[in-house]
């Protein structure tokens, strides 16, 4: 709602400006999505490390 109310106070301050911006933002999106895809992989492999390194501890803890 936030940028929704940003877009529409740039459309009336410069409104070709909020046009390109209109515009470009789901180019924007679609370049940057690997990197989005490349993070989420990176932190589930640092998930997966955490609970191989935690896992004897878990084991010794027992049933609580």
């Amino acid at each position: 709602m936030i940028a929704f109310l940003l877009w529409i106070i740039l459309c009336v301050i410069c409104w070709p400006l909020a046009l390109l911006a209109l515009v470009l933002y789901p180019l924007i999106w679609l370049i940057l999505l690997p990197f989005r895809v490349i993070g989420i992989t990176v932190d589930a492999v640092f998930e997966l490390l955490r609970a191989i390194v935690l896992l004897p501890a878990r084991v010794l803890r027992g049933k609580s």
